[in-house]
């Protein structure tokens, strides 16, 4: 009865407009203080430990990492590159900003900053070859979702650090997924985009142009390999790589790309302290909650049941992606994983499923709900920079929405995915 008091007080709230990490808070500090007659001191302690984990550390570096890269104006100078090889065909462009959406996944780590830092180049260079503004838009709210599938990923930083996975086996695991998703998104791109006939068709492909880009775009384009390359090496741990592409992007807009100056590189990096706020608010929230869910037993009461009625890892991950589809319907990524996975993860355990895997699921799942109305936070950022209605952009992600099903359903069906590099 507590559970589902605790649980219809908190959808109340967050329906109110509270935001997510102050109703987890209100509702957490009072079962423990109230309910379990814990000292408010211990629920201080407990909620600091919550975010008191060296892993974390890496959340403030990569995310000031990706935004300064979006404010260096990088996008125009990566789809150029990968555009003079690629526009002789039908919807050769629009594959380009689909390849280059893969570079900012790598530097970004989040769905919102990805389609941030493609948006503006997009908007003006898609229409401009012969394509519609609202498959533009579509497309970078689409292109944004392997932000949090290819490492450094903040959905993986989340799930290693509130369930205890190695953080660096989680990105190595999203890896080939993330790429398999970008090469479905491709092949979606050029289906769409010779159905509607978008694209101007050059003659050939330019190689004495993309010769004449690669030096230029040389310096952007290492950033995702001292990312991925030295974490999967081992030479770093996931904390210390996000410091050094910290440092690597301030000295790239700075002093090789000269797009930024050090007052920009100031407010950058007091916007991410309040992006990573937020973040570790929801953290702090969550793991009071975390505490509430253990005293009262759910998770061991929930993963009782699951091995009492035998089920099968095929019914768990089909109604965990029922569910969980549903519920990105109406919370936000970083909402979903710090309410769901203290209870999800020791279930899927139980029941056989490797938990690194899972990891990868859940993470497909976010992507998913990123693009679903009417929460959608991608489909609320295009809408923002191309001042279209919501709905618009909603009807351009349709087919490609079909393609984020497909791919959540392989996914699911091969865990070789996931483990082919881990395991």
């Amino acid at each position: 009865m507590t559970t589902i008091i605790a649980v219809v007080s908190l959808l109340l709230l967050v329906a109110g407009g509270v935001h997510i990490a102050l109703a987890l808070g209100v509702i957490a500090v009072g079962l423990l203080t109230f309910n379990f007659n814990i000292p408010v001191v211990l629920v201080a302690q407990m909620a600091w430990d919550s975010v008191d984990k060296y892993a974390l550390v890496c959340i403030p570096f990569f995310i000031f990492a990706g935004n300064l890269m979006s404010r260096g104006n990088l996008a125009l100078v990566i789809l150029e590159l990968v555009g003079t090889v690629i526009r002789w065909f039908r919807g050769g462009v629009a594959l380009a900003l689909a390849m280059s959406s893969v570079f900012f996944a790598a530097v970004n780590g989040s769905s919102v900053a990805c389609a941030v830092a493609l948006g503006p180049a997009a908007v003006k260079l898609l229409p401009a070859e012969g394509y519609s503004a609202r498959f533009a838009a579509s497309l970078v709210a689409v292109c944004g979702t392997l932000g949090l599938m290819i490492p450094p990923s903040l959905t993986f930083i989340l799930i290693g650090s509130i369930v205890g996975l190695p953080i660096t086996d989680l990105f190595i695991a999203g890896i080939v997924p993330g790429l398999f998703e970008a090469v479905l998104l491709g092949i979606t791109t050029l289906i769409v985009s010779r159905v509607k006939g978008y694209g101007h068709v050059g003659q050939r492909p330019d190689w004495k142009g993309f010769g004449q880009r690669l030096p230029g775009a040389a310096g952007a384009l290492m950033m995702p390999v001292i990312i991925i390359g030295t974490i999967y090496m081992g030479w770093f741990t996931p904390t210390e790589v996000s410091a050094l592409a910290a440092v690597y992007a301030v000295v790239l807009v700075t002093l090789v790309y000269r797009t930024a100056n050090l007052a920009a590189v100031w407010e950058t990096a007091r916007e991410s302290v309040l992006q990573t706020v937020m973040i570790y608010g929801v953290l702090l929230g969550s793991g009071l909650l975390t505490a509430v869910l253990t005293r009262l037993g759910l998770a061991a009461e929930l993963t009782g049941m699951l091995k009492e009625a035998q089920v099968s890892p095929f019914e768990f991950l089909l109604v965990v992606n029922l569910l969980l589809i549903v519920v990105g319907m109406f919370l936000d990524g970083v909402s979903m994983i710090v309410l769901l996975s203290p209870i999800l993860f020791p279930m899927a355990q139980a029941v056989g499923v490797d938990l690194i895997h899972f990891a990868v699921i859940m993470t497909a799942l976010v992507e998913v709900a990123t693009l679903t109305p009417p929460v959608g936070l991608n489909l609320f950022v295009m809408s923002r920079i191309t001042k279209m209605p919501l709905h618009s952009i909603v009807k351009g992600v349709l087919p490609f929405y079909g393609m984020r099903v497909v791919a959540l359903v392989v996914i699911n069906a091969f865990p070789a995915l996931s483990l082919v590099l881990v395991k």
